[in-house]
């Protein structure tokens, strides 16, 4: 007797599940914010508000056509707070926790499609690894959370049901890289607030480096000469991009009367950290992004660009991609026939992905940008800065989103899943079947540069 197909069965690819999960959760999404009730008007957002601001939630990415504080109701505020904690989880990982849940058992296919979207190493870790991601998740939420209903409480004098309700969505936001706030300056009123702008920031550095690094940073944090390749080299240019972004946005910034120069020095530190903290893609600012120097977008560009962590909630290429490639010219310019970091030998298969999503990343952004800039007025700096937080699912903006033609909207709504699901994912998902040669052809050397 022949089992019968279930819904995971009709896919080919691990990869095509995940993005058929974040697309369904955008769509879901999108018919939720195009309710009468999602908008404080009580009249209906239209479908490309609502598609816009429903995959920037559910790829936790932050853009906006609308203002957040003012356009949408409370009803609204929660489904976009919702959809936030669905992309950040991952759609596979809730759909595994579900599964745990009610059947008590995990199925080979479905364990398959749950280590695809969790990037756990080990298959037969995978409903362990899924439950310990939900709770340190919501525990880290919660810590967040108190600490900001606390300050909103005692520093600011809000209600506590609203200084509850600020906390908890903040904190979710924060946690999972959205960048989501409910005032239209996003966090610029609390410019020289640590209690605010410190617990946002390491909620965003957390959850940004990705879970594998976390579980393996609580359980070796004395010990750093246990940590495997991926924690070395996450931590290791995690610490290098925040160091460097905040001196060079303190270097850039210090003398700008609209940026860094009102503030007192321990104001421009925290600003500055602040500053380098958000393009790991969380989308919050503390300063005025249209106020920026050039200089100051073109390192947040490439900030934006490289991202956070693997299998966390951050997005862009990954700072583990942008550490193989350093690693990779490393070994090249020293004329070495292997990758090493540390005492450890990178596999040819991680040399060729790091690659091929910088690449293909890189053209993606090229030709998006382009396009957009064929569909604006505005400048190229503009245009480039909108692109890439997209594409990084960060949620900068300069202030042009909402400028946008429709056609521009669209562009950035498909640039924002891309960025989330990933272009290999995307791309391995589009395809219909792998394919394996069986032999190999004669090898035949090039003229490289």
């Amino acid at each position: 007797m022949r089992r019968p197909h279930g819904i995971l069965d009709r896919f080919q690819h691990p990869a095509q599940v995940i993005v058929t999960g974040f697309g369904a959760a955008v769509l879901i999404g999108t018919a939720l914010l195009t309710l009468p009730i999602a908008t404080e008007s009580g009249q209906s957002a239209g479908w490309l508000a609502a598609l816009f601001t429903a995959t920037s939630a559910v790829c936790v990415t932050g853009l906006v056509v609308v203002d957040t504080a003012t356009h949408w109701s409370v009803f609204g505020e929660w489904v976009i707070a919702g959809l936030i904690q669905i992309g950040g989880l991952g759609i596979m990982t809730l759909a595994t926790l579900f599964t745990i849940l009610v059947a008590g058992r995990l199925g080979l296919r479905a364990r398959i499609f749950a280590q695809a979207e969790t990037k756990t190493l080990n298959m037969a870790d995978v409903r362990h690894v899924v439950r310990k991601v939900v709770v340190f998740s919501l525990a880290c939420e919660a810590a967040a959370a108190l600490v900001l209903i606390g300050r909103f409480l005692l520093g600011y004098g809000e209600p506590f049901g609203r200084a509850v309700y600020l906390g908890v969505f903040h904190a979710i936001s924060a946690f999972n890289n959205a960048g989501f706030a409910l005032w239209s300056d996003s966090l610029m009123r609390f410019v020289t607030d640590p209690w605010i702008c410190l617990t946002i920031a390491i909620a965003v550095i957390v959850g940004g480096l990705g879970f594998p690094v976390m579980f393996e940073l609580l359980r070796t944090w004395r010990r750093p000469s246990r940590w495997s390749v991926l924690t070395r080299i996450t931590v290791g240019v995690t610490v290098v991009l925040l160091v460097g972004g905040t001196l060079v946005f303190l270097i850039t910034e210090w003398r700008n009367p609209k940026t860094l120069g009102a503030l007192d020095d321990p104001g421009k530190l925290l600003a500055a950290f602040f500053a380098a903290v958000m393009p790991r893609t969380a989308g919050f600012n503390s300063l005025d992004i249209a106020a920026l120097h050039p200089t100051s977008w073109l390192v947040t560009d490439l900030l934006m660009f490289i991202g956070g962590g693997s299998a966390g909630t951050a997005g862009g290429i990954k700072v583990t991609t942008f550490g193989l490639l350093a690693f990779v010219i490393w070994a090249e310019m020293r004329g070495e026939r292997e990758v090493n970091v540390g005492h450890r030998r990178l596999p040819e298969s991680a040399q060729r992905q790091a690659i091929s999503i910088s690449l293909i990343s890189v053209a993606l952004v090229a030709l998006s940008t382009y396009v957009l800039l064929a569909l604006t007025p505005h400048s190229l700096d503009q245009v480039l800065f909108e692109v890439v937080s997209a594409f990084g699912t960060v949620g900068l903006s300069t202030g042009i989103t909402a400028d946008t033609t429709p056609a521009g909207q669209l562009l950035l709504t498909l640039l924002m899943f891309i960025g989330r699901t990933g272009p290999l994912t995307l791309g391995s998902a589009l395809a219909l079947k792998d394919r394996t040669r069986r032999y190999q052809l004669p090898e035949e050397r090039v003229i490289v540069g």
